[in-house]
């Protein structure tokens, strides 16, 4: 029985000092820190002085209140990482904030930022809300503050116990630059409130506040990669799926084809249509949705049939052409594509359903991934 509670003992000991241990401070002999500086060597003035090396002299010009020893800070320093597509940082920026520059050309970029922004807080069941809001010609800018993010440390092994309770608040500050093209997040500390054995404080150190700013930051960021990449997914089943393309007209009652997709999301798609069939993009309009475009027929030899299936070909005179896009339907998201000869007169229904076969299968982008 003492035996026993002898082990026990020892393993509630080696487990309290396991959460002893504070991995933002050095351990070990600190003996160097107390150590005084050696005087510089007198050279009698009848003897020659040595010659010193500047390469490796250390200067005295250092910061002399910082700490030293065991409470000096070790952890590495924090950063801002934009892993987001088109995301930057600020060089040299001790700020926890980054700037997001437009990539999904069909979507507002302070909307989709700020759903990313929801969805974060949301996960961590964290509310926020607005606390200011400006619409004017420098820019949008929109401040919002969240509600309390608690975090607890349990010690122990069969009994546990609260270690230390930590609460913290931030503010997020989105501003658009008036071009719509770009847009800043910037995260700051607003409250702070731990309590351990040694008492409850509301102070936080430097370090650690720029740490816990940026930690929440990259959350955010991180969410926005997602989402980017959930759109990108999204597009590439639909271009994978889309199946349904037909001859019909256009809204002016021209031979056009019909194509089930969304307007932008076709007109995305298009350049690598055309760089798959032997198109060249010379000019485009997009306002209204017209591609200008140079037409070569491809050169297929033997080999390039010889180890895989025959490869479809436009049989199109050579020649310029455009394509115009337009919506065909708002409710069933549908698209006309309108082929013009360089005289700007519309392809013939025959030659439509001539080159059907392989247009269907290039505007269903079927094959692309």
């Amino acid at each position: 029985m003492n035996r026993q509670l002898f082990c026990f003992s020892v393993i509630t000991l080696t487990l309290s000092a396991c959460s002893s241990v504070d991995n933002k401070r050095a351990q070990g002999d600190f003996e160097y820190a107390t150590k005084q500086e050696l005087k510089a060597i007198v050279v009698p003035e009848s003897l020659d002085k040595p010659v010193r090396q500047q390469k490796y002299l250390i200067t005295n010009q250092i910061d002399h209140q910082g700490p030293v020893g065991k409470n000096m800070d070790i952890r590495a320093p924090s950063l801002v990482l934009p892993l987001a597509a088109s995301s930057r940082t600020i060089a040299e920026s001790n700020d926890s904030i980054i700037w997001f520059d437009k990539v999904l050309e069909d979507k507002n970029l302070l909307t989709f930022i700020k759903k990313s922004f929801d969805r974060q807080l949301s996960s961590d069941n964290v509310s926020y809300d607005l606390v200011n809001g400006s619409n004017n010609e420098d820019g949008i800018t929109e401040i919002y503050e969240s509600q309390w993010y608690h975090n607890e440390i349990e010690t122990g092994w069969l009994y546990t116990e609260i270690e230390s309770f930590t609460s913290m608040r931030f503010r997020y500050e989105f501003f658009l630059k008036p071009h719509s093209r770009s847009l800043s997040l910037k995260v700051s500390l607003i409250d702070y409130m731990k309590t351990d054995k040694e008492g409850g404080t509301r102070v936080i150190d430097a370090i650690d506040k720029q740490r816990a700013e940026m930690a929440m930051l990259n959350e955010i960021i991180g969410q926005v990669d997602f989402d980017y990449r959930l759109d990108q997914r999204d597009n590439r089943l639909m271009r994978a799926n889309q199946k349904l393309v037909t001859i019909g007209e256009s809204r002016v009652s021209e031979s056009a084809y019909i194509v089930e997709m969304r307007l932008d999301n076709l007109w995305d798609n298009m350049p690598m249509f055309f760089e798959k069939h032997g198109f060249t993009i010379s000019d485009l309009d997009e306002t209204n949705k017209i591609y200008y475009v140079d037409y070569v027929k491809p050169d297929v030899s033997l080999w390039d049939n010889l180890w895989g299936e025959k490869r479809a070909i436009i049989e199109l005179k050579d020649a310029k052409y455009q394509v115009v896009l337009a919506p065909l339907d708002d409710r069933t998201q549908t698209t006309s594509v309108t082929i013009y000869n360089e005289n700007g007169e519309p392809l013939p229904l025959a030659v439509l359903q001539e080159i059907f076969p392989v247009i269907e299968a290039g505007l269903s982008f079927r094959n692309i991934y």
